[in-house]
Protein backbone atom coordinates (compact mmCIF):
# COMPACT_ATOMS: atom_id res chain seq x y z
CA UNK A 1 0.00 0.00 0.00
CA UNK A 2 1.19 3.35 -1.06
CA UNK A 3 2.22 5.86 1.55
CA UNK A 4 0.30 8.74 1.54
CA UNK A 5 -1.75 11.24 4.18
CA UNK A 6 -4.94 11.25 4.58
CA UNK A 7 -6.08 14.47 6.33
CA UNK A 8 -9.68 14.95 8.34
CA UNK A 9 -10.27 18.35 9.90
CA UNK A 10 -13.04 17.94 11.92
CA UNK A 11 -11.43 20.20 14.25
CA UNK A 12 -11.81 23.21 12.00
CA UNK A 13 -15.70 23.13 11.90
CA UNK A 14 -15.17 24.33 15.64
CA UNK A 15 -15.88 27.96 15.62
CA UNK A 16 -12.57 29.88 14.76
CA UNK A 17 -12.77 30.91 18.16
CA UNK A 18 -10.87 27.85 19.45
CA UNK A 19 -7.79 28.46 16.77
CA UNK A 20 -6.19 30.69 14.23
CA UNK A 21 -4.92 29.28 10.79
CA UNK A 22 -1.38 29.21 10.96
CA UNK A 23 1.51 27.98 7.95
CA UNK A 24 4.80 26.70 9.99
CA UNK A 25 7.69 28.80 9.51
CA UNK A 26 10.10 27.77 7.03
CA UNK A 27 13.18 26.95 8.17
CA UNK A 28 16.89 27.16 7.13
CA UNK A 29 17.98 23.06 6.25
CA UNK A 30 16.13 20.56 6.80
CA UNK A 31 17.90 17.40 8.04
CA UNK A 32 16.50 14.67 9.49
CA UNK A 33 17.81 13.13 13.10
CA UNK A 34 15.62 10.51 13.82
CA UNK A 35 12.35 8.71 12.34
CA UNK A 36 9.48 6.11 13.80
CA UNK A 37 9.51 3.98 11.08
CA UNK A 38 7.23 1.66 12.95
CA UNK A 39 4.97 4.09 13.69
CA UNK A 40 4.82 5.52 10.27
CA UNK A 41 4.25 2.00 8.72
CA UNK A 42 0.91 2.23 11.50
CA UNK A 43 0.44 5.13 10.20
CA UNK A 44 0.34 4.68 6.57
CA UNK A 45 2.74 7.89 6.19
CA UNK A 46 5.85 8.84 4.05
CA UNK A 47 9.48 9.96 5.55
CA UNK A 48 9.39 13.15 4.47
CA UNK A 49 11.78 15.51 6.60
CA UNK A 50 10.74 18.57 4.29
CA UNK A 51 6.71 17.95 6.08
CA UNK A 52 8.25 16.94 9.22
CA UNK A 53 10.38 20.19 9.59
CA UNK A 54 7.31 22.62 8.21
CA UNK A 55 9.23 23.61 4.90
CA UNK A 56 6.87 21.56 2.96
CA UNK A 57 2.98 21.79 3.62
CA UNK A 58 1.09 18.28 2.53
CA UNK A 59 -1.65 17.88 -0.01
CA UNK A 60 -4.90 18.00 2.24
CA UNK A 61 -3.16 19.90 5.34
CA UNK A 62 -5.09 22.39 7.26
CA UNK A 63 -2.40 24.05 9.56
CA UNK A 64 -3.68 25.70 12.49
CA UNK A 65 -2.35 26.80 16.01
CA UNK A 66 -5.15 25.87 18.56
CA UNK A 67 -5.71 28.19 21.34
CA UNK A 68 -6.11 27.24 25.08
CA UNK A 69 -5.71 28.68 28.32
CA UNK A 70 -4.54 26.82 31.83
CA UNK A 71 -3.55 26.46 35.08
CA UNK A 72 0.71 27.00 35.63
CA UNK A 73 1.52 25.83 39.16
CA UNK A 74 -1.96 26.77 40.15
CA UNK A 75 -2.34 30.19 38.39
CA UNK A 76 -4.75 30.75 35.66
CA UNK A 77 -3.03 32.44 32.64
CA UNK A 78 -4.36 32.41 28.49
CA UNK A 79 -1.71 30.17 26.39
CA UNK A 80 -2.37 28.31 23.11
CA UNK A 81 -0.09 26.71 20.63
CA UNK A 82 3.07 28.99 20.87
CA UNK A 83 5.28 27.21 18.84
CA UNK A 84 3.46 24.18 17.57
CA UNK A 85 1.19 23.69 14.49
CA UNK A 86 -1.57 21.30 13.69
CA UNK A 87 -1.39 20.26 10.15
CA UNK A 88 -4.88 18.20 10.63
CA UNK A 89 -5.87 14.52 11.44
CA UNK A 90 -4.52 12.04 9.66
CA UNK A 91 -6.90 8.97 9.16
CA UNK A 92 -5.46 5.71 9.11
CA UNK A 93 -6.32 2.46 6.70
CA UNK A 94 -8.12 1.25 10.14
CA UNK A 95 -10.35 4.57 9.96
CA UNK A 96 -8.34 6.00 13.26
CA UNK A 97 -7.57 9.62 13.26
CA UNK A 98 -4.53 10.73 14.74
CA UNK A 99 -3.21 14.64 15.28
CA UNK A 100 -0.16 15.18 13.81
CA UNK A 101 1.90 18.15 15.02
CA UNK A 102 4.46 20.02 14.42
CA UNK A 103 6.47 21.35 17.25
CA UNK A 104 8.87 23.98 17.25
CA UNK A 105 7.53 24.86 13.92
CA UNK A 106 7.74 28.99 14.68
CA UNK A 107 5.36 31.79 15.82
CA UNK A 108 1.95 32.06 16.19
CA UNK A 109 -0.74 34.05 17.43
CA UNK A 110 -0.64 32.55 20.65
CA UNK A 111 3.63 33.07 20.74
CA UNK A 112 3.62 35.71 23.58
CA UNK A 113 7.01 36.91 22.78
CA UNK A 114 8.41 33.79 22.16
CA UNK A 115 10.32 32.84 18.98
CA UNK A 116 7.97 29.49 18.36
CA UNK A 117 11.12 27.45 18.12
CA UNK A 118 12.53 24.62 20.21
CA UNK A 119 15.78 23.13 20.76
CA UNK A 120 17.50 19.55 19.76
CA UNK A 121 17.60 18.12 22.86
CA UNK A 122 14.30 19.01 24.46
CA UNK A 123 12.57 17.38 21.29
CA UNK A 124 14.45 14.41 21.58
CA UNK A 125 13.84 14.09 24.96
CA UNK A 126 10.13 13.68 24.07
CA UNK A 127 10.93 11.53 21.57
CA UNK A 128 12.87 9.25 23.67
CA UNK A 129 10.49 9.18 26.81
CA UNK A 130 7.03 9.09 24.70
CA UNK A 131 8.21 5.82 22.91
CA UNK A 132 9.64 4.69 26.41
CA UNK A 133 6.18 5.19 27.97
CA UNK A 134 4.37 3.78 25.11
CA UNK A 135 6.53 0.52 25.07
CA UNK A 136 5.75 0.27 28.65
CA UNK A 137 2.01 -0.11 27.71
CA UNK A 138 1.17 3.82 29.66
CA UNK A 139 -1.37 5.83 27.25
CA UNK A 140 0.90 8.52 25.77
CA UNK A 141 1.30 10.55 22.59
CA UNK A 142 3.67 9.34 20.45
CA UNK A 143 6.79 11.19 18.37
CA UNK A 144 6.97 10.16 14.89
CA UNK A 145 10.58 12.31 13.87
CA UNK A 146 12.84 15.06 14.99
CA UNK A 147 14.44 17.49 11.82
CA UNK A 148 17.21 19.87 12.52
CA UNK A 149 16.36 22.82 11.27
CA UNK A 150 19.80 24.36 10.46
CA UNK A 151 19.25 27.45 12.20
CA UNK A 152 20.72 28.96 15.93
CA UNK A 153 17.62 29.15 19.03
CA UNK A 154 18.58 31.03 21.78
CA UNK A 155 18.00 29.60 25.46
CA UNK A 156 20.59 31.43 27.47
CA UNK A 157 23.23 30.38 24.72
CA UNK A 158 23.20 28.88 21.33
CA UNK A 159 21.45 25.46 20.66
CA UNK A 160 20.27 23.22 17.72
CA UNK A 161 16.89 24.04 16.44
CA UNK A 162 14.86 21.13 15.92
CA UNK A 163 11.31 20.14 15.21
CA UNK A 164 9.52 17.06 16.66
CA UNK A 165 6.62 15.63 15.06
CA UNK A 166 3.75 14.68 17.88
CA UNK A 167 1.40 12.39 17.48
CA UNK A 168 -1.97 12.16 19.51
CA UNK A 169 -5.40 10.68 19.42
CA UNK A 170 -6.03 14.66 20.03
CA UNK A 171 -4.75 17.96 21.55
CA UNK A 172 -7.97 18.44 23.70
CA UNK A 173 -6.85 19.74 27.27
CA UNK A 174 -8.71 20.62 30.60
CA UNK A 175 -7.17 23.38 29.36
CA UNK A 176 -8.83 23.75 26.41
CA UNK A 177 -12.46 24.20 28.39
CA UNK A 178 -11.05 26.44 30.43
CA UNK A 179 -10.68 28.82 27.43
CA UNK A 180 -13.71 28.15 26.73
CA UNK A 181 -15.47 28.98 29.52
CA UNK A 182 -13.19 32.17 30.72
CA UNK A 183 -13.08 33.69 27.38
CA UNK A 184 -15.91 32.20 25.45
CA UNK A 185 -19.97 31.15 26.81
CA UNK A 186 -21.76 28.57 27.52
CA UNK A 187 -22.37 27.81 24.24
CA UNK A 188 -18.35 27.53 23.25
CA UNK A 189 -18.35 25.20 26.24
CA UNK A 190 -21.28 23.16 25.00
CA UNK A 191 -20.23 22.81 20.97
CA UNK A 192 -16.78 21.86 22.92
CA UNK A 193 -18.18 19.12 24.86
CA UNK A 194 -20.02 17.69 22.01
CA UNK A 195 -16.72 17.46 19.85
CA UNK A 196 -15.20 15.83 22.48
CA UNK A 197 -18.23 13.27 22.98
CA UNK A 198 -18.03 12.56 19.39
CA UNK A 199 -14.43 12.34 19.22
CA UNK A 200 -13.57 10.32 22.03
CA UNK A 201 -16.29 8.94 23.41
CA UNK A 202 -19.03 8.22 20.72
CA UNK A 203 -20.77 5.63 23.25
CA UNK A 204 -22.03 8.87 25.12
CA UNK A 205 -23.66 10.25 21.96
CA UNK A 206 -27.70 10.46 22.81
CA UNK A 207 -26.61 9.24 25.96
CA UNK A 208 -28.45 10.62 29.14
CA UNK A 209 -26.87 12.91 31.12
CA UNK A 210 -23.55 13.48 28.35
CA UNK A 211 -22.17 15.82 30.20
CA UNK A 212 -22.11 14.44 33.62
CA UNK A 213 -20.66 11.20 31.89
CA UNK A 214 -17.95 12.65 30.08
CA UNK A 215 -17.21 13.89 32.92
CA UNK A 216 -16.55 10.81 34.98
CA UNK A 217 -15.12 9.11 31.88
CA UNK A 218 -12.04 11.74 31.81
CA UNK A 219 -11.54 11.24 35.41
CA UNK A 220 -11.67 7.55 35.29
CA UNK A 221 -9.07 7.51 32.07
CA UNK A 222 -6.98 10.06 34.11
CA UNK A 223 -7.26 7.75 37.50
CA UNK A 224 -5.99 4.77 35.06
CA UNK A 225 -2.91 6.98 33.49
CA UNK A 226 -2.05 8.34 36.95
CA UNK A 227 -2.04 4.69 38.63
CA UNK A 228 0.20 3.59 35.66
CA UNK A 229 2.87 6.37 36.08
CA UNK A 230 2.81 5.78 39.95
CA UNK A 231 3.60 2.23 39.00
CA UNK A 232 6.51 2.87 37.04
CA UNK A 233 7.91 5.66 38.73
CA UNK A 234 7.39 8.35 36.16
CA UNK A 235 7.75 11.97 37.28
CA UNK A 236 5.60 14.56 35.00
CA UNK A 237 7.38 17.03 36.22
CA UNK A 238 4.47 19.83 35.23
CA UNK A 239 1.25 18.94 35.60
CA UNK A 240 -0.44 22.07 34.60
CA UNK A 241 -4.09 21.78 33.55
CA UNK A 242 -3.12 22.71 29.92
CA UNK A 243 -1.05 19.62 29.84
CA UNK A 244 -3.92 17.25 31.21
CA UNK A 245 -5.40 15.59 27.64
CA UNK A 246 -9.11 14.66 27.56
CA UNK A 247 -8.55 11.73 25.91
CA UNK A 248 -6.38 10.15 28.84
CA UNK A 249 -2.94 10.81 27.30
CA UNK A 250 0.23 11.13 28.64
CA UNK A 251 1.39 14.58 27.41
CA UNK A 252 4.10 17.05 26.96
CA UNK A 253 7.42 15.73 28.72
CA UNK A 254 9.06 19.09 29.29
CA UNK A 255 11.20 18.33 32.61
CA UNK A 256 9.95 14.68 32.99
CA UNK A 257 12.12 12.35 34.76
CA UNK A 258 12.09 8.67 36.57
CA UNK A 259 12.23 8.05 39.62
CA UNK A 260 15.54 7.01 41.18
CA UNK A 261 15.14 5.97 44.74
CA UNK A 262 11.67 6.40 45.88
CA UNK A 263 10.52 9.09 47.89
CA UNK A 264 7.25 10.50 47.62
CA UNK A 265 8.64 13.64 47.70
CA UNK A 266 10.85 13.28 44.51
CA UNK A 267 10.94 16.45 41.82
CA UNK A 268 13.00 16.59 39.41
CA UNK A 269 12.42 20.04 37.62
CA UNK A 270 14.05 23.03 38.33
CA UNK A 271 11.18 25.74 38.13
CA UNK A 272 9.03 23.27 40.69
CA UNK A 273 10.45 25.08 43.88
CA UNK A 274 7.89 23.87 46.25
CA UNK A 275 7.52 20.49 45.01
CA UNK A 276 4.14 20.79 43.62
CA UNK A 277 4.39 18.45 40.99
CA UNK A 278 6.27 15.59 43.13
CA UNK A 279 5.93 12.33 42.65
CA UNK A 280 3.43 11.87 45.75
CA UNK A 281 1.54 14.62 44.63
CA UNK A 282 0.50 13.43 41.34
CA UNK A 283 -2.76 11.86 41.99
CA UNK A 284 -4.14 14.97 44.31
CA UNK A 285 -3.00 17.18 41.27
CA UNK A 286 -4.66 15.18 38.81
CA UNK A 287 -8.07 15.49 40.79
CA UNK A 288 -7.26 19.14 41.20
CA UNK A 289 -7.12 19.59 37.75
CA UNK A 290 -10.36 17.41 36.84
CA UNK A 291 -12.05 19.97 39.53
CA UNK A 292 -11.58 23.04 36.93
CA UNK A 293 -12.81 20.59 34.03
CA UNK A 294 -15.80 20.35 36.55
CA UNK A 295 -16.07 24.02 36.83
CA UNK A 296 -16.37 24.86 33.36
CA UNK A 297 -18.92 22.05 32.46
CA UNK A 298 -21.43 22.82 35.48
CA UNK A 299 -23.94 24.89 33.83
CA UNK A 300 -24.06 21.68 31.35
CA UNK A 301 -24.64 19.25 34.63
CA UNK A 302 -27.43 20.61 35.80
CA UNK A 303 -29.95 24.41 35.33
CA UNK A 304 -29.74 24.51 39.34
CA UNK A 305 -26.43 25.44 40.34
CA UNK A 306 -26.14 23.18 43.51
CA UNK A 307 -27.21 20.27 41.89
CA UNK A 308 -24.65 20.88 39.27
CA UNK A 309 -21.98 20.76 42.37
CA UNK A 310 -23.23 18.21 43.71
CA UNK A 311 -23.10 16.25 40.38
CA UNK A 312 -19.48 17.14 39.54
CA UNK A 313 -17.84 16.61 43.07
CA UNK A 314 -19.35 12.94 42.79
CA UNK A 315 -17.47 12.50 39.26
CA UNK A 316 -14.35 14.07 40.96
CA UNK A 317 -14.53 11.62 44.06
CA UNK A 318 -14.76 8.72 41.38
CA UNK A 319 -11.67 9.77 40.62
CA UNK A 320 -9.73 8.63 43.91
CA UNK A 321 -11.66 5.24 43.98
CA UNK A 322 -10.75 4.08 40.63
CA UNK A 323 -6.96 5.43 40.71
CA UNK A 324 -6.35 3.74 44.58
CA UNK A 325 -7.53 0.58 42.53
CA UNK A 326 -5.68 0.45 39.94
CA UNK A 327 -2.29 1.21 41.98
CA UNK A 328 -3.16 -1.33 44.55
CA UNK A 329 -3.60 -4.01 41.72
CA UNK A 330 -1.09 -3.11 40.02
CA UNK A 331 1.69 -3.17 43.38
CA UNK A 332 0.04 -6.23 43.74
CA UNK A 333 1.23 -7.88 40.45
CA UNK A 334 4.42 -6.11 41.17
CA UNK A 335 5.03 -8.55 43.86
CA UNK A 336 3.46 -11.66 41.99
CA UNK A 337 -0.14 -11.23 43.80
CA UNK A 338 -2.68 -12.43 41.25
CA UNK A 339 -5.53 -11.23 43.78
CA UNK A 340 -6.07 -8.76 46.16
CA UNK A 341 -6.15 -9.39 50.32
CA UNK A 342 -7.35 -7.92 53.16
CA UNK A 343 -4.05 -7.33 54.72
CA UNK A 344 -2.08 -6.61 50.88
CA UNK A 345 -2.47 -2.74 50.99
CA UNK A 346 -0.22 -2.93 54.71
CA UNK A 347 2.05 -5.15 52.92
CA UNK A 348 2.58 -3.30 49.76
CA UNK A 349 2.97 -0.04 52.45
CA UNK A 350 5.35 -1.90 54.55
CA UNK A 351 7.65 -2.49 51.88
CA UNK A 352 7.45 1.12 50.71
CA UNK A 353 8.26 2.48 53.59
CA UNK A 354 11.56 0.48 53.94
CA UNK A 355 12.24 1.42 50.55
CA UNK A 356 12.22 5.11 51.05
CA UNK A 357 13.95 4.28 54.49
CA UNK A 358 17.03 2.86 53.05
CA UNK A 359 16.75 5.15 50.08
CA UNK A 360 16.32 2.06 47.52
CA UNK A 361 16.49 2.69 43.63
CA UNK A 362 12.23 1.85 42.86
CA UNK A 363 12.75 0.25 40.02
CA UNK A 364 15.46 -2.15 40.62
CA UNK A 365 14.19 -3.04 44.00
CA UNK A 366 11.35 -4.61 42.00
CA UNK A 367 13.37 -6.22 39.38
CA UNK A 368 16.19 -7.50 41.61
CA UNK A 369 12.91 -9.15 43.56
CA UNK A 370 11.33 -10.74 40.44
CA UNK A 371 14.88 -12.32 39.90
CA UNK A 372 15.73 -13.26 43.25
CA UNK A 373 19.07 -11.32 43.11
CA UNK A 374 18.70 -10.34 47.07
CA UNK A 375 22.51 -9.75 47.20
CA UNK A 376 22.31 -6.59 45.08
CA UNK A 377 20.94 -4.11 47.33
CA UNK A 378 21.53 -2.88 50.57
CA UNK A 379 18.05 -3.20 51.73
CA UNK A 380 17.76 -6.65 51.11
CA UNK A 381 20.60 -7.40 53.60
CA UNK A 382 18.57 -5.90 56.66
CA UNK A 383 16.70 -7.54 59.49
CA UNK A 384 13.29 -5.56 58.45
CA UNK A 385 13.09 -6.35 54.81
CA UNK A 386 13.84 -10.06 55.67
CA UNK A 387 11.23 -10.22 58.67
CA UNK A 388 9.01 -8.19 55.18
CA UNK A 389 10.16 -10.79 53.11
CA UNK A 390 8.94 -13.98 55.11
CA UNK A 391 5.64 -12.36 55.42
CA UNK A 392 5.54 -11.82 51.31
CA UNK A 393 7.00 -15.34 50.73
CA UNK A 394 4.00 -16.68 53.01
CA UNK A 395 1.79 -14.77 51.48
CA UNK A 396 2.24 -16.09 47.89
CA UNK A 397 3.02 -19.82 48.74
CA UNK A 398 0.81 -20.28 51.71
CA UNK A 399 -2.28 -18.10 51.52
CA UNK A 400 -2.46 -18.25 47.73
CA UNK A 401 -0.80 -20.97 46.93
CA UNK A 402 0.71 -19.86 43.66
CA UNK A 403 3.20 -22.15 41.88
CA UNK A 404 6.67 -19.95 41.39
CA UNK A 405 6.19 -20.00 37.82
CA UNK A 406 2.92 -18.02 37.96
CA UNK A 407 4.73 -15.69 40.59
CA UNK A 408 7.55 -15.29 38.52
CA UNK A 409 6.06 -14.60 35.00
CA UNK A 410 3.55 -12.04 36.34
CA UNK A 411 6.01 -10.51 37.98
CA UNK A 412 8.26 -9.91 34.77
CA UNK A 413 5.03 -8.94 33.23
CA UNK A 414 4.73 -6.25 35.78
CA UNK A 415 8.16 -4.93 36.88
CA UNK A 416 9.90 -3.42 33.73
CA UNK A 417 14.09 -4.55 33.22
CA UNK A 418 14.39 -1.64 31.24
CA UNK A 419 13.28 1.76 31.45
CA UNK A 420 14.88 5.57 30.46
CA UNK A 421 17.06 6.15 32.94
CA UNK A 422 17.82 9.31 33.84
CA UNK A 423 21.64 9.00 33.55
CA UNK A 424 21.09 7.18 30.07
CA UNK A 425 18.56 9.87 28.83
CA UNK A 426 21.17 12.52 29.31
CA UNK A 427 24.25 10.17 27.63
CA UNK A 428 21.84 9.91 24.23
CA UNK A 429 21.38 13.75 24.46
CA UNK A 430 24.88 14.68 25.11
CA UNK A 431 25.95 12.41 21.83
CA UNK A 432 23.37 13.62 20.13
CA UNK A 433 24.53 17.23 20.32
CA UNK A 434 28.12 16.17 19.75
CA UNK A 435 26.33 14.80 16.14
CA UNK A 436 26.44 10.91 17.05
CA UNK A 437 23.22 9.60 17.16
CA UNK A 438 24.14 5.97 17.90
CA UNK A 439 23.74 6.21 21.56
CA UNK A 440 20.08 7.10 21.34
CA UNK A 441 19.25 4.69 18.20
CA UNK A 442 20.56 1.68 20.53
CA UNK A 443 19.19 3.22 23.92
CA UNK A 444 15.93 3.15 21.80
CA UNK A 445 15.89 -0.38 20.66
CA UNK A 446 16.68 -1.68 24.18
CA UNK A 447 13.41 0.21 25.32
CA UNK A 448 11.12 -1.61 23.03
CA UNK A 449 10.48 -4.13 24.92
CA UNK A 450 11.24 -3.42 28.64
CA UNK A 451 9.42 -6.42 30.45
CA UNK A 452 11.28 -8.97 28.06
CA UNK A 453 14.34 -9.07 30.43
CA UNK A 454 16.81 -9.78 27.55
CA UNK A 455 20.47 -9.91 27.90
CA UNK A 456 21.22 -7.28 25.46
CA UNK A 457 19.62 -4.85 28.00
CA UNK A 458 22.34 -5.88 31.06
CA UNK A 459 24.34 -3.07 30.24
CA UNK A 460 21.49 -0.85 30.41
CA UNK A 461 20.32 -2.32 34.06
CA UNK A 462 23.33 -0.62 35.94
CA UNK A 463 22.50 1.38 38.99
CA UNK A 464 23.94 4.77 39.33
CA UNK A 465 24.16 7.14 42.11
CA UNK A 466 25.85 9.84 39.84
CA UNK A 467 22.50 11.44 39.16
CA UNK A 468 20.38 10.56 41.71
CA UNK A 469 21.16 13.60 44.75
CA UNK A 470 21.62 16.60 42.05
CA UNK A 471 19.82 15.49 38.99
CA UNK A 472 17.60 18.73 37.56
CA UNK A 473 15.19 18.69 34.53
CA UNK A 474 14.17 21.46 32.41
CA UNK A 475 11.37 22.71 30.31
CA UNK A 476 13.21 23.51 26.89
CA UNK A 477 10.73 26.12 25.80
Amino acid sequence: MEKEWNFDHSYVALPDFFFSKQDPTPVKEAQLVIFNEQLATELNVPSLPEVYVGNLIPQGAFPLAQAYAGHQFGRFTMLGDGRAVLLGEHCTPTGHCFDIQLKGAGRTPYSRGGDGRAALGPMLREYIMSEAMHALGIPTTRSLAVVLTGEVVWRERGLKGAVLTRVADSHLRVGTFEYAARFGNQEHVKTLADYAIKRHFKQLEGAPHPYLKLLQEVASRQAKLIAKWQLVGFVHGVMNTDNMTISGETIDYGPCAMMEAYDLKTVFSSIDKNGRYAYGNQPEIAMWNLARLAETLLPLLHEDAEAAVGMAQGSIKSFWDIYHQHWLSGMGRKLGLATIGTKDEALITELLELMQKHKSNYTDTFRLLTLEQLEEMPLFMTDEFKAWYDKWQARLFTVEKQSKEDVVKLMKASNPAMIPRNHLVEEALAAAEAQDYQVMEKLLVALKNPYEYRSDQEAYMKMTTELACAYQTFCGT
